[in-house]
Parts: C-alpha cells; sequence; structure tokens
C-alpha cells in the first residue's frame, strides 16, 4: 500500500479510537473506581486497537469494549491490587461533576452507578459481577452481548446481574436522588451545624441509621468506618472544627464549599486551588444518610485539576 494511503488508514483508524475514548473511560472508570488507572488501560486498548487486524473487526465499538472490559478484569484479579483491596484501604477517586470519565448520565441507574456509595459497594462484588453490573446498569448492553464480551454463557450474565444489583441494593443508604436546591440547603444546615460545635444539632440532621465512610487521608492502614449517628457526627464536627494540628496537617486555613462530586452533592475543603479533601453525601426525606469522605492527596489529583478550572460560588464557611 502507497506511504500516503497507509497514513491515510492510520489516521481513520486512530480518528475512530479517538471518537470512543470518552465512553471507554468511563467504562474503565467504573470498574476501576481509579482515574489513572482507568487511562491507563485506555491507552493500552489504543495500543492493541493499533496492532490489530482491524479488517477483520466487524463492529469496532464492541471490539474495543471487550478489550477495555477485559484488561480491567486483569487488573482486578492481579495480585497487588487484591492485596490492597483487601487490605480495606482503598477508595474510589472522586471526580467532579461535569468530568467527562463520569460518563453517560441520562438515567438514574447511569448516575447511581458512578456515585461513590456505588463504587465502594462494588467491592463486595466479584471482577465478573462487577463488569456485568456495569455494563448492564450504566451502558445498557443486553445480557446477549455482556455474554459475549465476557465469554460466558446469557443465563450466567444475567444470574450475575442480579446477584450484583441484590448486594448492591441490600447495603445502600439514601433514598436516590436530591434536587441540587433541595441538598445544598441540608448541606449548608449541616455545616453550620459541624462549625457550630454543638453534636446534637448534628445528629438531628443525620437519618438513625446515618453511617460514613473516610479514608482518614491515608495516614491509616484501613479505611474509618461510623455506624451510628453520635460517631457520624462527632466525625464531621472534628473535621470541620479548626486547630493547629490540623492546620499543619493540610498547609493552612481552608475554605468550604459545597459542589457535586460523582453525581452527589459533596463538601469540598480547598486550600487556596487544591483539594485537600471531599465528602460526597447520601440524603434522604432531607436528613443525611450516609457520607463518603476522601483526603489522601493521591486521590484528588484530579480534582483538583478539574476544581481549578471551575468557577466556584461563596463558601459556606470562609477560612479554619
Amino acid at each position: 500500500m502507497p506511504p500516503h494511503k497507509v497514513d491515510r488508514v492510520e489516521s481513520t483508524a486512530a480518528d475512530r479510537f479517538e471518537a470512543g475514548r470518552a465512553r471507554l473511560a468511563s467504562l474503565a472508570y467504573r470498574l476501576l473506581g481509579s482515574a489513572a488507572d482507568a487511562e491507563d488501560i485506555v491507552q493500552d486498548a489504543y495500543l492493541r486497537w493499533h496492532a490489530a487486524d482491524r479488517e477483520r473487526i466487524e463492529v469496532p465499538e464492541a471490539w474495543l469494549t471487550k478489550v477495555v472490559t477485559n484488561l480491567c478484569l486483569d487488573r482486578l484479579r492481579s495480585a497487588p491490587v487484591r492485596r490492597e483491596r483487601a487490605a480495606g484501604a482503598w477508595m474510589p477517586e472522586p471526580l467532579l461533576d461535569g468530568d467527562p470519565m463520569l460518563g453517560p448520565a441520562e438515567t438514574f441507574e447511569q448516575r447511581e452507578s458512578v456515585s461513590l456509595a456505588v463504587l465502594t459497594l462494588m467491592e463486595r462484588l466479584s471482577p465478573v459481577e462487577r463488569a456485568v453490573y456495569v455494563l448492564r446498569e450504566a451502558f445498557s448492553y443486553p445480557h446477549s452481548e455482556i455474554a459475549a464480551i465476557l465469554d460466558v454463557s446469557e443465563s450466567a450474565s444475567q444470574q450475575h446481574a442480579h446477584r450484583a444489583r441484590r448486594r448492591v441494593a441490600a447495603a445502600r443508604r439514601g433514598g436516590g436522588e436530591v434536587d441540587p436546591e433541595s441538598a445544598r440547603r441540608v448541606l449548608e444546615e449541616f455545616l453550620a451545624a459541624a462549625s457550630s460545635g454543638r453534636t446534637e444539632r448534628l445528629v438531628a440532621l443525620l437519618t438513625d441509621d446515618a453511617t460514613a465512610v473516610s479514608d482518614g487521608a491515608g495516614l491509616f492502614r484501613t479505611l474509618r468506618r461510623y455506624e451510628t449517628p453520635e460517631r457520624v457526627a462527632t466525625l464531621m464536627r472534628n473535621a470541620v472544627k479548626p486547630t493547629p494540628a490540623k492546620r499543619r496537617l493540610v498547609g493552612g486555613s481552608p475554605t468550604f464549599h459545597i459542589g457535586r462530586v460523582n453525581g452527589r452533592p459533596a463538601v469540598l475543603a480547598v486550600l487556596e486551588d487544591r483539594i485537600v479533601g471531599a465528602a460526597a453525601f447520601e440524603i434522604s426525606d432531607g436528613k443525611v444518610a450516609a457520607l463518603h469522605g476522601v483526603a489522601a492527596p493521591e486521590r484528588l489529583a484530579r480534582l483538583t485539576a478539574a476544581w481549578r478550572r471551575h468557577t466556584p460560588g461563596a463558601p459556606p464557611i470562609g477560612r479554619w
């Protein structure tokens, strides 16, 4: 083939891949819970696409979906990843709403599948259950196509989906979606109560079965879990209450903003132009049912980059 035709074919192949890159990245992020890992997987898929005999690939989207899904499964099954996640210190990487890696958000199921709560709960699933759940709930693939992607029978795909939905639903907190204005009012009231230092005010804003999960800024070997309203209230009061030790830890006095992370209302602690902490909230009947707090710096890099392109409103809490 003449060089100019080769160049044209390669350019067309690259363009076709780039047209689907965002979808592939959002698939990989949902499967892995890490934006950095998702980018690595997509780049690996591109190299495989570039090296493949593309004339034999009938449906490029299906081929690439299968490659990305199975690369993610290989990573989830790898010994280092299994050790890290089995140790109980893993949490998903939060993303600011509007990040293209969050992917499709037209339906409740799509938005639900990318919340920090569900990404954390998916750790209870096997890699195959996780893949079936994501492909079905977030991307609406029929079981016949999921079976082909994962090399399982259609009935096995249906069984994996049933088990995955049941396990996620059994552990969920929160009553579903809340309109942004109502959520903001709840979080403003919650922040005011936390900054007042009065635990009883916070408890009144929590559901009876409220829970919290925190990565403890990466300072502990396992996640910190809080199972009662009193303990959750104490956690938030201590998180918002300023102390010299906390200022030294984060390098100054952050402001607290309200935003949206992974499709959920969130409180963001911002120091200058850097996110130093994020907590995503699940709200039910006007009260906080669950929150997921992330403060380990390595989990906040992409969130910080997005925040720097963001124009925030006035913070409910100006400075510590």
